[in-house]
């Protein structure tokens, strides 16, 4: 599906189900240089129960118009005006790793447009090796063999899809691999260089929910624990045994933790 926003092309799945204005909007955001196609497993299941879902590609990423967007803070904003162009109404945000950030900026800046919160593997801060860096910038054939091997648990790196004969790490060094040029290296340093996390949690007021995974070695979960700490209210549901990459990593479970925070924020 596509919507514009000032001229700029949008990308986004509703889950191969048309919108219902009636039906609560859900509004997914992809970490660094990935696009919406982490939230396949997902999308379509909350589109058939009950809400109205966008999975967006962000810009510069996917099939949205670039280029990449350089600040976090900056993306929060265009969360926001993408769900005002939309007329979603208060929208539920679920972030993944930068998504995360992403959607903190976007309730903290408007907190009236913002629903609820789910953020999956986050911490208070996420600092990128020199290595990954420059990888990112130069060599993204080496930077997304970087990722894939920290970003999954151990399962998943002797299978473990949820799909017979995929291969997780595959999977995912595919998709950074034909990333549009220069959105993971844009990514990784606005990741890099944002240090408004824990400021930008103390200005939450919806309801949130963190989904850390045990193995996470990317956004430890001890790492986490000062974000957590700031949002008043909030719950975390730990996934055992799963990394980084949940969405992918474990779908299901993923899914169950998203569905069960939307039913408590719209309770």
């Amino acid at each position: 599906m596509e919507f514009t926003v000032n001229g700029a092309k949008v990308r986004y799945a509703n889950g191969g189900h048309e919108h219902d204005p009636s039906q609560p909007s859900v509004m997914l955001i992809h970490g660094s240089g990935m696009n919406r196609t982490v939230w396949q497993m997902q999308t379509r299941y909350l589109a058939h129960h009950g809400f109205r879902v966008v999975a967006v590609d962000l810009p510069g990423h996917g099939g949205s118009d670039g280029p990449p967007i350089a600040e976090i803070e900056a993306m929060g904003g265009w969360v926001v005006d993408l769900v005002d162009a939309m007329e979603l109404g208060p929208t539920h945000l679920v972030g993944h790793s930068m998504g995360t950030y992403i959607a903190l900026e976007a309730a903290s800046q408007r907190p009236e447009a913002i629903a609820s919160l789910v953020l999956i593997g986050t911490a208070a801060s996420m600092p990128v090796h020199p290595e990954l860096l420059d990888a990112a910038a130069n060599d993204l054939g080496h930077a997304s063999n970087l990722m894939s091997s920290w970003g999954f648990g151990a399962h998943a790196h002797i299978g473990s899809h949820a799909t017979p004969g995929m291969w997780l790490i595959g999977g995912s060094r595919a998709l950074l691999d034909v990333s549009r040029p220069q959105s993971l290296a844009v990514d990784m340093q606005a990741c890099n260089q944002y240090q408004g996390a824990v400021q930008a949690a103390d200005a939450v007021s919806c309801p949130t929910t963190f989904v850390l995974g045990s193995l996470d070695k990317m956004t430890p979960n001890k790492k986490a624990a000062d974000l957590v700490a700031a949002v008043s209210g909030s719950r975390v549901v730990k996934l055992d045994g799963v990394g980084h990459m949940m969405p992918i990593e474990a779908p299901d479970q993923t899914r169950d933790a998203i569905v069960e925070a939307l039913s408590l924020a719209s309770a």
